[in-house]
């Protein structure tokens, strides 16, 4: 099966079909539309999308890279904080101060110059490694304080270091604490400095760290605990429902606003870096694009709409055209295999009828010369009156079956140059006394210096002799025959109208059919416009016919200039 076969109108096929001018060519423009657009429209949404997608997931890498970027460089900046602070610590509990921070104002001396230089640090103090504070300097009296059941001190003991998370302690303040062990070679023992630091030291330096580019930039632990302010989530030690997992990943807030978090681990603290940045969807150029390709987009598919329907009402239109032609050429072909069919009938019935109408003709002819011999009797004259009656009738029939084989005949063209216009004043010289006797105007609008055609004279002198005729018996009494000649795209058109009674137009489309006529009964045999047609058409021209009841028909002969000899 074609593809015409499926969206096309139904194709001509065998005879003449009728509905084939009622075809739906509405329903043929829809699909072809429809097919049209799903054709462009498809393509160029497959594009859109994968280009979208494509920047979509640019712009992701591009962002994700970028925050890996700032996270290093961040966790990098935080840890060497740490270890400064933790380098201070260290520095002040050298192995051989145990027993010189356990006397006298020693401890407090040296709290003193370290918070001139780090005025974060909040207190001091030096446990054995009993787990008891020997000395301690600060705003509370914790000196004799046992730790040696406390997690952070096994630690410290264990590994030399332990760096506590944010909490409040006694002074209800955010601090956080550094506690380091150390040998002492003089007194044999291990003993461990804490330091307690105020977490506004953390806020200040992950401040100092913060950038444009970053929605927000804190310090978490494990357990999901802020350590320092966060603008999504709030103050200090306020708990979140954050996974602490490290790495990069997608995040969406209550507030169904989707955000790229980055989560880094500090080495050597209890700490996690959080890094937040608004994703892609509320970047300038992600928004900026999105708007571009969403009016190019547009933009593009009404164009294509447009031009598609213009294409459409084209393509649809010339089908349309070609179907018309087609159908014409199928009416025209099957009119001339009429002709052909009713010619050969008609040669066989004019001959099968011109052998009887001999013999009554003859006998006819027989019985007026015995007549004419013999005395007169009663009625012999209404029999010689019914005999001339039988003879006219019997020249009425071969009248008949001349025309019959007239248009049975294939005569030959004798083509020659012929002026139009004085073979046209030929004919009316023929019907000139017919018009005055009716009464009819002629209305003669002839161009002049028509170029010569070359075709049969007497062929076309019979096509105008039986159009005027016609025309003469359609007027009756007082009218007007209008014949006009021009050259119209290289062909002589000869048009002939009239103002009669006009054809229905039921009837127009049979009018050049055989033994077809709008006459009364007897008057005409319906040959005459078949008779015509065919002449026309084996001289290479054309004969259209149009009409309006009550106003009038005129006939259009079109004739070529020139044709070349059969």
């Amino acid at each position: 099966m074609k593809i015409a076969d499926i969206i096309l109108p139904n194709s001509l096929k065998g005879s003449i079909d009728l509905g084939l001018e009622r075809r739906s060519y509405g329903r043929f423009k829809v699909i072809l539309f429809l097919i049209m657009i799903a054709i462009t429209a498809i393509p160029a949404t497959t594009i859109a999308f994968l280009g979208y997608i494509n920047y979509k997931n640019l712009l992701q890498k591009d962002e994700i890279t970028q925050l890996k970027w700032q996270m290093d460089g961040s966790i990098g900046s935080i840890e060497q904080m740490v270890g400064s602070l933790k380098s201070v610590v260290q520095f002040i509990a050298r192995k051989d101060r145990y027993t010189e921070l356990t006397t006298g104002s020693s401890l407090e001396d040296l709290f003193d110059r370290l918070q001139r230089q780090y005025p974060s640090f909040a207190d001091l103090g030096v446990i054995d490694e009993q787990g008891v504070q020997q000395a301690y300097y600060g705003s509370y009296d914790l000196e004799g304080t046992d730790y040696s059941g406390e997690s952070w001190f096994s630690e410290v003991m264990e590994k030399g270091l332990h760096i506590s998370p944010v909490y409040r302690g006694y002074r209800d303040v955010p601090h956080f604490a550094i506690a380091v062990s150390t040998y002492d070679p003089v007194i044999r023992k291990t003993w461990v400095m804490r330091a307690t630091i105020e977490a506004d030291t953390l806020q200040n330096f992950v401040g100092t760290i913060k950038t444009e580019a970053t929605d927000d930039l804190f310090l978490v632990v494990s357990e999901g605990v802020l350590q320092t302010f966060s603008n999504y989530f709030g103050q200090p030690l306020t708990q979140t429902e954050l996974e602490i997992e490290p790495g990069v990943r997608s995040y969406m807030s209550m507030a169904q606003e989707e955000f790229l978090i980055a989560i880094g681990d500090i080495a050597a603290t209890p700490w996690y870096l959080v890094i937040i940045k608004n994703g892609y969807t509320s970047n300038s150029e992600w928004r900026s694009f999105r708007s571009e390709l969403f009016i190019l987009y547009v933009v593009c598919m009404v164009i294509s709409v447009i031009v598609i329907f213009a294409l459409v009402n084209m393509l649809t239109s010339l089908i349309r055209k070609a179907d018309e032609i087609q159908i014409g050429m199928m009416k025209e072909a099957e009119h001339k295999d009429k002709l052909a069919s009713i010619g050969r009938l008609a040669s066989g019935v004019a001959h099968e009828i011109n052998n009887p109408l001999a013999i009554i003709n003859q006998k006819t002819g027989l019985v007026e010369d015995i007549l004419n011999i013999t005395p007169d009797f009663d009625h012999k004259h209404t029999v010689l009156e019914s005999l001339k009656s039988i003879d006219n009738s019997v020249e009425r029939c071969k009248a008949i079956t001349h025309r019959l084989l007239g248009f049975a005949r294939r005569t030959e063209v004798l083509y020659q140059h012929i002026d139009v216009n004085e073979t046209i004043r030929e004919v009316l010289k023929f019907l000139e006394k017919e018009m005055m006797y009716s009464r009819i105007e002629l209305d003669l609008q002839l161009q002049d210096n028509l170029p010569n055609i070359y075709s049969d004279r007497l062929q076309i002198q019979q096509v105008l002799l039986n159009i005027i005729n016609n025309a003469i018996d359609a007027i009756g009494k007082d009218g007007t025959i209008s014949i006009i000649s021009n050259l119209i795209a290289g062909e002589v058109r000869i048009v002939i109208q009239d103002d009669g009674s006009g054809i229905p137009e039921d009837m127009l489309s049979q009018i050049f059919e055989p033994f077809f006529t709008t006459k009364e009964t007897g008057k005409g045999t319906g040959l005459g416009l078949s008779i015509t047609y065919g002449l026309v058409k084996k001289l290479g021209g054309d004969i259209t016919v149009r009409s309006n009841v009550g106003k009038g028909t005129a006939f259009t002969i079109t004739l070529p200039v020139k044709v070349e000899k059969q």
